[in-house]
């Protein structure tokens, strides 16, 4: 693994930035942790690329709060381009 961030999906929306950080830091040292609010998913930043391999291997699959955790390596964002004029302005959309 590369880095250390790492995407946690389909978790139930009740769960907070707390309840992550406790259920990741079994299995290392957690920097920052980010929910996405009413979307089941967010971001976990362990202290290592190590830690974060560790902590993917631990929970992708397992199971909180009744539902099936899928983790893996956080990808960076896309770039968004924009261009002006005529129909391919997509800041419209």
């Amino acid at each position: 693994m590369q880095g250390s961030k790492l995407y946690v999906g389909n978790f139930s929306y009740s769960v907070s930035e707390e309840d992550l950080k406790e259920l990741f830091s079994n299995h290392g040292e957690v920097k920052e942790v980010k929910v996405i609010e009413g979307r089941g998913f967010g971001f976990v930043e362990m202290s290592s690329p190590s830690e974060a391999e560790k902590a993917k291997e631990a929970l992708n699959g397992s199971s909180h709060k009744g539902r099936t955790l899928r983790v893996d390596e956080a990808r960076p964002p896309k770039e968004r381009t924009f261009e002006s004029g005529g129909s391919r302005d997509y800041r419209r959309y």
